[in-house]
């Protein structure tokens, strides 16, 4: 195609002059369509029109010929154009990676969310007028004034690098996105600590009972759920997203999840992505021997009804992960414990493999981590009471005291 192309240029079969001025007079044409305001020939002769203005709204401007209004509102959007705000970076950015299907709805809201808080005014400044000395301050302040914690940070740095890899690549900006983050002063210390205790994070063995019985004695389409949880440690979006094709009664094949996510000021809204939450996330969970009567429950309760789905209501509608949540919380008042949420299952599970000594790749293929490291550091949790925590501290020989050498 290349040989074809230089021949035909070569032999003047192609005027690349030519092609070049149609380029330009396409442009032009674009730019002025761009111009939100009327151009129009005032009585006197001229030719008169407003420019978007910053401080005034807009400015009244006029010249002698049409051509060279029109010319002066070409150069107006072409630097425009060249020198986007930071806001308008990030929306194409952003809107970009959602039509390429890098990211999905949900991700796509959750970075405007992120943008709209931190950027809200820092947004409006024309990318080339801000330096590399800029967005580093920019990123230092933020942390003290929202009081963020690693992970709230970390979102912000996400939406950061990914708008000025964006601006570099249309040579936006000079600098490397990279060096914003490396020439930042900033430390651990410095991210708001979020403790939680153990209570408040995975059921102990009393509160697992409860729940697992309350949940065998009211079979329903939700408790059967939930209940599927504590027996495989599944993510809720994961139980609303699974389909009969991938239930069986000594295994459940993690292919899908559900998303939530915002259009505009609208409601959220549910969907089913077709692939799990993470890579790791494909896997063949399996089910204890005592526990896969779970599936025959669910086809008794799914019996009639045409849906691909386990997870669905009498008129056959899916629940979404709302509907489970909503049922925890009210599971869990009626037992009398604490409320948690569904994610709290997914971490006791976790902590009951470990506490059973079950083989760390046995761990993290069930709960679909990349590394031990994860499950031990963000789900592995001590399930012992306070109470229990003292037994087990005081049975230690050398923590007991010694009556004779008291004597």
């Amino acid at each position: 195609m290349d040989e074809m192309l230089k021949y035909a240029v070569e032999n003047g079969m192609i005027d690349l002059s030519h092609i070049q001025e149609c380029i330009e007079m396409q442009q032009r044409k674009e730019l002025l369509e761009r111009h939100p305001y009327k151009i129009y020939e005032s009585k006197d002769g001229k030719w008169c029109t407003y420019l978007p203005d910053k401080k005034k709204g807009r400015v009244f401007r006029k010249r002698n010929t049409k051509k060279e209004l029109e010319d002066l509102v070409v150069e107006y959007w072409k630097a425009e154009i060249d020198n986007p705000t930071i806001e308008e970076v990030f929306i194409e950015w952003n809107d970009r990676r959602l039509e390429l299907k890098k990211i999905v709805a949900s991700t796509h809201t959750r970075n405007k969310q992120v943008f709209n808080r931190h950027y809200k005014e820092f947004g409006k400044h024309k990318i080339k007028s801000v330096s590399l000395e800029d967005f580093i301050e920019f990123l230092e302040e933020q942390i003290p004034e929202f009081d963020l914690t690693a992970k709230a940070y970390a979102n912000l740095k996400g939406v950061t690098k990914g708008l000025l890899l964006r601006a570099k690549r249309r040579k936006l900006i000079s600098f490397s996105p990279d060096e914003v983050f490396e020439e930042a002063d900033i430390s651990e210390t410095e991210f708001r600590k979020v403790v939680k205790e153990d209570y408040e994070e995975v059921f102990d063995e009393r509160e697992t009972d409860l729940m697992v019985r309350y949940l065998i004695r009211h079979p329903d389409v939700w408790n059967l759920g939930i209940l599927l949880m504590f027996m495989s440690g599944i993510r809720v979006g994961e139980l609303v997203a699974l389909k009969w094709e991938c239930f069986k009664p000594d295994v459940i094949y993690i292919r899908r999840t559900e998303t939530r996510y915002k259009e505009g000021n609208g409601p959220y809204k549910c969907a089913i992505k077709e692939f799990p939450k993470t890579e790791a996330g494909w896997r063949a969970v399996v089910l204890p021997q005592a526990y896969q009567w779970i599936y025959d429950a669910f086809k008794a309760l799914n019996s009639g009804l045409d849906s691909e789905f386990i997870m669905v209501r009498e008129d056959g509608s899916r629940l979404n992960t709302n509907c489970v949540r909503h049922r925890m919380y009210r599971v869990c008042k009626e037992v009398g414990i604490l409320p948690r949420s569904p994610h709290k299952i997914r971490k006791t599970y976790c902590s009951i493999l470990s506490d059973y000594k079950v083989s760390e790749k046995l761990i993290i293929d069930q709960m679909g981590h990349t590394s031990i490291l994860i499950s031990n550091q963000f789900y592995n949790r001590n399930r012992q009471k306070l109470k229990e925590k003292e037994k087990t501290i005081s049975a230690i020989p050398e923590f007991q005291q010694k009556l004779a050498l008291v004597k």
